[in-house]
């Protein structure tokens, strides 16, 4: 791995994934996403990693695209290139995905933490698809997530004219989970993923599918989904230790069976 950095902690089953291309603010080309690909499939086969952890540096998640990459690229040669397939694997991965976010996310950096499950951001984050500025618009998924997360007025506003939101806004209007002091964020991701990664890994994932497929299907094939998932916990190990902790008054131990 050469522009991503990946650190597993065993106790309490967290992992972390730095981007690393800090002269170019963590710009997103096709090597580095396809580096994010990788520890993403591993780490999701990974037992020993509960929940997964995207993080930047203190200046920026990613300021976007690599725009030096695809600047005189025709259109021919971007449908070739083919370059958002990488990004599936992070709708894919099965575990919890916490982006910490400080500094800017934007275009492909907002599109990146978009496509992550909850979002801590640091007090000096900002968010934005300034893609209309440089003539073109949001292709990994801006318009479609954006909307869902923020409204149609919003995104509209937002992706029409490329400003940004602060972290403050962004949090006021639902993009992001909590907002904390710069110091703080990444530490906070952490206690986020420390509590979940303390619960059943099984029922974790069954959750996480079904709160995605809401975004994805009619109500009717989601509570279908949900129904499902529900009824698939009592195959579960972790199902009969939770239940009879709760009866016996103590705290269960979960061992994602």
């Amino acid at each position: 791995m050469e522009l991503i950095k990946v650190t597993e902690q065993k106790e309490p089953h967290v992992a972390l994934i730095e981007l690393n291309r800090p002269k170019e603010l963590n710009a997103l080309n096709p090597q580095l996403m396809q580096e994010v690909r990788d520890a993403l499939v591993t780490l999701d086969k990974n037992d020993g990693v509960r929940v997964i952890i995207i993080t930047g540096n203190e200046q920026a998640f990613a300021a976007g695209a690599d725009i030096k990459q695809m600047a005189d690229k025709s259109a021919i040669d971007m449908l070739l290139l083919d370059q958002f397939t990488t990004w599936d694997q992070i709708r894919k991965t099965k575990k919890p995905i916490i982006a910490a976010v400080s500094g800017f996310a934007l275009g492909g950096g907002c599109e990146f933490v978009m496509t992550c499950d909850m979002v801590i951001a640091s007090e000096t984050a900002k968010f934005g698809q300034p893609e209309i500025k440089i003539g073109t618009i949001p292709g990994a998924g801006g318009t479609q997530r954006l909307t869902k997360a923020v409204g149609k007025a919003k995104a509209m506003e937002l992706i029409l004219t490329g400003r940004f939101l602060s972290a403050e806004e962004a949090h006021f209007y639902g993009l992001v989970n909590k907002v904390v002091p710069k110091e703080m964020y990444l530490q906070e991701a952490f206690t986020l993923a420390k509590e979940i990664a303390q619960l059943s890994p099984v029922a974790v994932q069954l959750a996480k599918e079904s709160i995605n497929r809401s975004f994805e299907t009619h109500l009717d094939e989601g509570l279908t989904l949900e129904r499902k998932n529900f009824y698939l916990t009592f195959a579960s190990a972790d199902q009969k230790e939770g239940m009879k902790a709760f009866i016996e008054k103590r705290k269960p131990e979960f061992k994602g069976q």
